[in-house]
């Protein structure tokens, strides 16, 4: 695949050192070691990158530099370095260097290089997790840390707990009329004026990802689809969803049951999609989203980026 069209915080570079994770010497040489590198996640899991550089770049300190908070093990490179995030506790963060900024993964992830961006993604799932898990879900009892920051231990019962992924599914609804092709974009009546996308929702219980297409796509738009083509996923931790991405072919209409999360629907061909970018009427979704790398596959090329709703800037 042209990497252009990779999915933004899908690029990761690392070794995810799955079999280090219960490793306690390993864990204890890979933490004094000074060659380590450490990935400091603030409030709201917000992490420095410098402002220097011509595209933004991770700040990160060994471990001796690095505040008190919880710790992640992210990866190892192939030159041996290990590299950890540590969510520092409140009132331990510290204070940004001159010539670096405190940032979100939404609005830098498209910005980094491949291996910032997947130790960035891998960082913030953990501290989203880890937020949200304190306690066991069997017994309501504590829960701690293990295996790296990968598991959660309840001491009471001794269930172990992982890491929460849910899948949604995310499609790019096309058709051919009169031997030109289009695609549907959809607007959402919370978003920005001009904003539209493609479709996407959760996948149900006992349902498989193709199915989810076509009920969702059935359930907001009252369009039905056909041969589901799988392009891609990637991981969108706000808080904790895969996105897993789908070309479907329109092929007539269903029964639409949703008549709030879309407000306004829209066909395109590929020259009326550019003109509509063109003179700021439509606004895509920003390249950290899979939406933006699936209406850029449909195209065939790049899309201009014009001022897209959550424009990378600011933290």
């Amino acid at each position: 695949m042209d990497e252009h069209l990779i999915p933004a915080l899908a690029r990761a570079t690392l070794d995810s050192a799955g079999s280090r994770r219960r490793d306690e010497r390993w864990l204890a040489d890979a933490w004094a070691d000074d060659r380590t590198r450490v990935l400091v996640l603030q409030q709201h899991a917000r992490f420095p990158v410098t402002t220097a550089a011509p595209r933004p770049e991770l700040v990160l300190c060994s471990p001796g530099q690095a505040p008190e908070g919880e710790r992640y093990l992210l990866g190892e490179d192939t030159d041996g370095t290990a590299y950890f995030a540590v969510r520092a506790k409140p009132g331990a963060e510290p204070q940004p260097a001159p010539g670096t900024r405190l940032v979100s993964l939404r609005h830098v992830g498209a910005l980094l290089g491949g291996r910032d961006a997947g130790l960035a993604t891998h960082a913030v799932a953990l501290a989203h997790w880890h937020a949200e898990h304190r306690f066991c879900g069997r017994c309501g009892s504590p829960t701690r840390i293990e295996a790296a920051g990968h598991v959660r231990v309840c001491d009471n019962d001794g269930a172990e707990h992982f890491p929460r992924i849910d899948p949604a599914v995310i499609m790019l609804v096309h058709r051919e009329r009169d031997g030109v092709e289009e695609c549907l974009l959809a607007r959402n009546p919370a978003w920005p004026v001009g904003r539209y996308s493609v479709l996407a929702g959760f996948v149900e219980p006992g349902e498989s990802l193709e199915r989810a297409v076509a009920r969702e796509v059935a359930e907001e738009v009252g369009v039905a689809v056909t041969d589901p083509v799988y392009v891609g996923s990637q991981p969108w931790p706000f808080p904790r969803s895969l996105m897993v991405g789908y070309f479907a072919r329109a092929v007539g209409s269903a029964p639409r049951t949703d008549h709030e999360e879309i407000s306004d629907i829209r066909w395109f061909t590929r020259d009326g999609l550019r003109a509509a970018i063109d003179r700021g009427e439509v606004l895509l979704p920003g390249p950290v989203s899979i939406a933006h790398k699936l209406i850029e596959r449909w195209y065939g090329g790049q899309l201009p980026e014009g001022e897209w709703a959550d424009r990378p800037g600011g933290s």
